[in-house]
């Protein structure tokens, strides 16, 4: 089964309320309309974290170095309607970055409380890895979506570690 490589960075910072992420509204193309990471496709050559790096300057104005970037997992999606839509997507958090987030014209940047995260204006599986993910856990999940390519079929978790 192919699987296209893509990455999502969350940065991370601390305030009154506790750890705030990063999110953005998705302006256009795949998941327009939904709150989500800031990330996307592998270019070839590119590392995911060289990929992560220039989705989140591109997407969000904000600049991060590769090694201030922390792994926090893999979570394969699984489009069985849509094959060509199956990916491979390598998370990635961060506390470090230079810029104040700006929007873009595929992202408008917001920050959220990691602690009552918009799942309801997120892709469904995000409920499943997201929260573990920015808890400092190293996810590893296979989602599988049904035919509507929007809800959770099921979730897998071959092997998850913290």
């Amino acid at each position: 089964m192919k699987l296209t490589p893509v990455t999502l960075c969350f940065p991370l910072r601390d305030a009154e309320t506790g750890t705030e992420v990063l999110l953005g509204l998705k302006r256009t193309g795949f998941g327009i309309g939904k709150i989500v990471g800031i990330g996307g496709h592998v270019e070839p050559g590119e590392s995911d974290a060289e990929a992560v790096v220039r989705e989140v300057w591109e997407e969000a104005g904000i600049a991060v170095l590769q090694e201030d970037l922390a792994h926090a997992g893999v979570v394969e999606f699984i489009f069985p309607a849509r094959p060509e839509w199956n990916m491979s997507c390598r998370l990635f958090t961060t506390r470090r970055w230079d810029g104040e987030p700006t929007e873009s014209p595929e992202i408008t940047p917001e920050w959220f409380d990691s602690a009552s995260l918009p799942l309801e204006r997120m892709w469904q599986d995000a409920a499943h890895w997201l929260p573990p993910a920015l808890a400092g856990g190293t996810i590893d999940v296979v989602v599988v979506l049904n035919e509507d390519n929007e809800t959770v079929a099921s979730v897998r978790y071959p092997s998850t570690r913290r």
